[in-house]
């Protein structure tokens, strides 16, 4: 494609209007879905089995598919100009080669790959988590496959980890129990799932192409094959305590508070994954982003200045978790044991 609208042929629109995704009723893509029918920009069309039941908001078109019959998937994807992804931990591996190679068949130019989490360039990280490897082949088959993609890089997602029980935040919130990982002074930057809604829609509501060369506004073509690093926050356990308890009109003695070595807790996760036991992924997942000397955190490069996004308050987003608890629950796949 050349590079400046100026360059394109008659009845080339320089904005990105049609829009699919997979996931659209789930924990980050309502979020996502959310923020782009704000903006009044998109059309949003949701990629749904033909047996779903999750509840859409009004708005959003909807594409009965089935994931075995890539026809289906072809056909819903026709003349999308972006694919967004956004699956569960138990969505069947493949899932997600088949929506991808289903969309270069489709021609949809730009795909959002599923991996909503730390920065895509700590190697190390992305290695002791067992996520970046897999991460890193989802990317490079889009590019394979001659499409493009912006990825996402948000840390934790701050509510949903605050909720989810105590293998990710520490916090046990119907127990009233908290573990403290090593002293809880290590800051990590996490984002809340509103935010993270709000830097997709944002980035896909700028222009597609500069104009000219002489136009060096913000362009989504400006982050393709690139990452949106996006934050709510730069915070220590200890900080989300103190959040916590003037959320809850609690104090440390109504909380039944552990220490435990970040370390220490990594390895145990990673024997539980290793034996077969998934239940260990989330425990190893978060302590490997707290340790002190080589956490997540990837605020230093966060663009939220650049996009225009709002801060945020820390206490608020901390209801918005506590709420969240019970929904969690609700859902067992999503609560981490």
């Amino acid at each position: 494609m050349p590079e400046y609208a100026r360059n394109q042929s008659a009845g080339f629109k320089n904005a990105i209007e049609r829009v699919a995704i997979v996931g659209a009723g789930g924990t980050i893509g309502s979020h996502l879905v959310a923020a782009l029918l704000k903006t009044g920009k998109h059309t949003v069309t949701a990629l749904s089995r033909q047996d779903s039941s999750n509840k859409l908001p009004g708005g959003v078109l909807v594409a009965r598919v089935n994931y075995d019959d890539e026809a289906s998937i072809v056909a819903a994807l026709q003349g999308q100009q972006f694919f967004i992804i956004t699956m569960a931990p138990t969505a069947p591996r493949g899932t997600h080669s088949k929506l991808v190679q289903a969309a270069a068949k489709a021609g949809v130019p730009y795909v959002m790959p599923n991996e909503y989490a730390g920065d895509i360039e700590h190697i190390k990280l992305g290695q002791d988590i067992m996520l970046g490897p897999v991460a890193k082949a989802n990317r490079d088959e889009i590019e394979r496959l001659g499409m493009q993609w912006i990825t996402v890089c948000c840390g934790f997602w701050y509510d949903y980890s605050l909720a989810g029980g105590e293998a990710r935040l520490g916090f046990d919130f119907d127990k009233r129990s908290l573990t403290i990982y090593d002293d809880g002074n290590t800051k990590n930057s996490l984002s809340t799932l509103s935010q993270v809604g709000r830097a997709v829609a944002k980035v896909l509501s700028l222009k597609h192409l500069p104009d000219d060369e002489n136009d060096n506004s913000l362009t989504v073509s400006g982050w393709l094959n690139k990452a949106v690093y996006v934050k709510s926050f730069v915070v220590s356990q200890n900080e989300i305590f103190e959040s916590v308890k003037r959320v809850t009109g609690t104090s440390d003695v109504d909380w039944t508070i552990a220490h435990e070595d970040t370390k220490k807790r990594y390895d145990d996760g990673l024997a539980l994954v290793k034996s077969g036991n998934m239940a260990g992924f989330s425990k190893m997942l978060y302590a490997r982003g707290f340790y002190p000397d080589d956490p997540g955190n990837c605020s230093a490069k966060a663009q939220n200045e650049l996009l225009g996004l709002p801060e945020e308050i820390l206490d608020e987003a901390t209801q918005v978790g506590i709420d969240l608890v019970k929904e969690l629950q609700s859902r067992p796949d999503r609560m981490a044991s």
